[in-house]
């Protein structure tokens, strides 16, 4: 089967080391373990691969607890209005993170009045009786449900190989954390901005769902398959760009960021972040 979006080749790869101490989830990636992760390259366009026209960088670190992740947004002019969680955040600028488990992924969205978005993913064909999803979480019938890749969303029907899958929307990552700094002044198009800056902890508990009998921690050379990106949702003469540009760590190919095969790998390792 032809494959859909970017070649194995075009895919990242980012060592994510250990933190080398405890510290508190608030934005501020001035503290040391943050200046010691290493910092990812610039992101490129999610369709032709070349660099984004503003800045944005991202690390991961990890502990025995959760997996923190930091991203380093450019923008002149910070800018935000969703305040109610999980509003269509992509309707701002954002980032996201997306993580890719079996049969299933996670995404994440956050703006810069730190509104977050969550949904689960599971493909259509794998949600059955008797299946690792079939409990009340995931219940069709009394959870709030999306389709991904049904008639109504035609940019992706027909496209990925798996086909349709259930979004349970109304589910959250237990334990995150998420903080939001702005360098710069939030909704003030008369000031110049340098930024923003998130800081985001994943609790492993949490990332159980997304796989039957995986240990979390992890071990020295593990891999974990996730995407980091972000949106800018571009306005001028009163008007938003109907498709805004997208940036990732790597190229999707494509306008498309729920391809877990594109997604960048997470290799884990034991070494310390000095």
């Amino acid at each position: 089967m032809e494959r859909y979006g970017a070649p194995e080749e075009l895919l990242a790869h980012y060592t994510c080391l250990r933190a080398p101490e405890a510290f508190a989830i608030d934005g501020n990636l001035d503290k040391s373990a943050w200046q010691a992760a290493p910092k990812s390259h610039r992101f490129v366009d999610m369709v032709t691969g070349e660099p984004g026209f503003f800045d944005t960088r991202m690390a991961c670190l990890w502990d025995e607890k959760a997996l923190y992740v930091a991203f380093w947004i450019q923008e002149p002019q910070v800018r935000a209005t969703l305040t109610e969680r999980d509003s269509y955040i992509w309707f701002d600028n954002d980032v996201e993170v997306f993580f890719g488990g079996e049969d299933c992924y996670y995404e994440f969205e956050v703006n810069a009045f730190n509104t977050i978005y969550e949904v689960f993913y599971i493909y259509q064909d794998a949600l059955k009786r008797g299946s690792r999803f079939d409990r009340p979480e995931f219940d069709l019938y009394s959870r709030n449900v999306d389709v991904l890749s049904g008639y109504q969303d035609a940019s992706r029907l027909g496209k990925h190989h798996r086909g349709k899958r259930w979004a349970f929307m109304d589910w959250d990552f237990p334990g995150l954390e998420s903080a939001v700094q702005v360098q710069g002044r939030l909704n003030d198009p008369h000031h110049l901005d340098q930024g923003w800056t998130v800081e985001l902890a994943f609790p492993w508990e949490g990332m159980k769902a997304l796989f039957a009998n995986r240990p979390f921690p992890p071990r020295e050379g593990d891999t974990l398959r996730a995407s980091f990106s972000r949106f800018e949702a571009l306005r001028y003469h009163g008007k938003t760009v109907t498709e805004s540009p997208g940036w990732a760590l790597n190229t999707h190919g494509v306008y498309d960021s729920h391809i877990p095969e594109c997604f960048s790998y997470l290799h884990f390792s034991e070494q310390v972040a000095r």
